[in-house]
Parts: structure tokens; sequence; C-alpha cells
């Protein structure tokens, strides 16, 4: 039992250090590339609100997507509960909270607080989104599916930056965030009723 608290706090803690570390790179890569990437993260109730509300398309998605008997479907969600499931087992809600905020915080700080910003101005607004999802893509890619899956989020995110007429941060952290604690707590019971 202990082993096992020992292995879970491992992967917890490491999960986020790895997530909390990509807001250090974004520092680095803003720093390198003359991108702020704080510049439009701010307070903003309507931002906030904004941000709980555009995450709904994307969890009826998720929900849905969970029983559609497409095969690759399947086998994504199995390898996500096989591996993410079985390593947050033994989570509390609070902690997987947390995870979700850490990485909503630090992917949309350097994929849209700095990568998408520095396309844009190099390639124009349009071919700025296109790329960075490319790259936010890339990164996800544990399957073709679900790189096509995170690129067609990242785009989602990408434009939820602008949503409101205002630019802002806060909204893709908000979205991004929320969609991943709903999808661990959804993963973790799939793992848990499966075993």
């Amino acid at each position: 039992m202990q082993n096992s608290t020992i292995k879970l706090d491992r992967f917890f803690y490491t999960a986020c250090y790895f997530e909390a570390a990509l807001t250090l790179l974004a520092l680095i890569l803003g720093w390198l590339l003359d991108v702020h990437p704080f510049v439009h993260l701010n307070f903003d109730e309507q931002a906030l609100a904004n941000g709980l509300l555009l995450t709904l398309p994307l969890l009826l998605l998720f929900l849905t997507m969970q029983q559609f008997p497409y095969v690759p479907l399947q086998k994504i969600r199995t390898l996500l509960m096989e591996t993410l499931g079985a390593r947050l087992n033994g989570c509390h809600w609070t902690d997987l909270l947390i995870l979700a905020a850490i990485a909503g915080f630090s992917e949309e700080v350097l994929f849209r607080g700095v990568i998408q910003p520095w396309l844009e101005n190099v390639s124009g607004m349009t071919g700025g989104l296109l790329l960075s999802n490319v790259i936010f893509a890339l990164v996800h890619a544990v399957t073709p599916l679900y790189a096509l899956l995170a690129m067609l989020m990242g785009l989602y995110l990408g434009m939820s930056l602008d949503f409101g007429g205002e630019r802002t941060l806060l909204t893709p952290i908000v979205i991004h965030g929320f969609y991943d604690f709903i999808a661990f707590v959804v993963i973790l019971k799939d793992y848990r009723n499966n075993r």
C-alpha cells in the first residue's frame, strides 16, 4: 500500500513539475522571441465566465465520444484509462483539480501566450493560429487521431483567445483547465469501474 502511495505521489508531483516547467519554457521562449507571455493575462469576470461557458461544447463532445463505438476512439479511451487512469488511481479530486489547473495555465501560456502570437507576427493571424496548433497537435500525438483531436481543440482554444472582441489569455486557460479536470475525473472513473 505504501509503495503504491509513493508511486502515486511520484507521478503526481512529476506531472505537476513537468507542466509547471512549461511556464518557465514560455518565459524563456518569450524572452528569445521578444513576446511577453503574460501581456494578455488579466483577471476579468467576463473572460472567466466565457471560459466556463465555452468549455461546455468540448465537454459534450468528449462525453459523446466516450460512448461512440468508433474503434480508434475506443483505442484512445482504453489507452488513456490504462495509462493515465492507472497513474491517477488513488488521487483525490483536489489532486486532479491542481494538476488540471497547472496544465491549463502552463500549456496556454506557452501555446497561446507565446507561440501563437509570435507566429501571428511572422505569418498573420490565420497562419499563426494554424501553425501553433500543428505544434500543439504534435506535442499531443499519442495516436494520429488523438493528434487530430488535439489540433482541433487547440484551434478552438486559439480562437477563444479573442472571444468577446478583446484578447485575453484567461479564457483559454479556464477552458483548458476545466476540460482537463473533467476528463481526468471521467478517465479515473472508467479505470476504477473496469478494475
